[in-house]
């Protein structure tokens, strides 16, 4: 069985990852096994740069195949608002509520068709001394006026899906992981890893 590490400490991603990549003949491991691991710093510019920072230094760290995500919120009427600092909007403390509060108070007034938003899920896969590869998912929507739904976490209450009314706090597990940035970019890393 071939190994693969996940470098991440969120249960639910570990879990997504484990029922994509079991099939495939993986053993997926996450840095909850390695509680010695390096404490990345996320510097890059991109979802995507920062994936591939956290991919490639534990990768090196533990010489095995490593896949890493950054994911967050990019709203157009905010120039790409929150972006790479979706987690930390609000402050340092990372608080969803706060984050919500932050966006609802900016798009205030902004009429449905400027509300347009993606959710974005950039995985980066490093393998010792060969090129790190990356894939980009996305989730097209837009932001709701209030916050709605008491399923995910994060921005999911003011995310509406494109096409619908819906905030993705508003679906099960199950439809929110067949439509996700994470399930699309976890499609295209498949194509990779086969």
């Amino acid at each position: 069985m071939k190994q693969i590490l996940i470098a991440t400490k969120n249960q639910g991603k570990v879990k997504e990852f484990e029922a994509l990549l079991a099939p495939l003949g993986y053993h997926v491991s996450s840095l909850f096994d390695f509680p010695d691991s390096l404490d990345v710093e996320e510097t890059g510019k991109t979802f995507e740069e920062n994936a591939i920072l956290k991919a490639e230094a534990i990768s090196n760290q533990y010489q095995m195949m490593t896949i890493a995500d950054d994911s967050g919120l990019e709203i157009d009427y905010l120039n790409g608002e929150p972006g790479v600092f979706s987690a930390r909007y609000a402050g340092p403390k990372k608080d969803d509520q706060e984050n919500i509060n932050k966006v609802l108070e900016k798009m205030m007034n902004v009429e449905k068709k400027d509300r347009g938003a993606r959710f974005v899920c950039a995985l980066a896969i490093s393998v010792p001394t060969q090129q790190t590869q990356t894939v980009v998912g996305t989730c097209e929507g837009y932001i709701a006026e209030k916050q709605k739904g008491l399923s995910g976490f994060g921005y999911d209450p003011i995310f509406c899906l494109k096409g619908s009314d819906k905030t993705m706090a508003e679906l099960s597990k199950q439809e929110k992981n067949q439509i996700s940035h994470r399930a699309d970019a976890l499609r295209k890393i498949k194509d990779l890893l086969n």
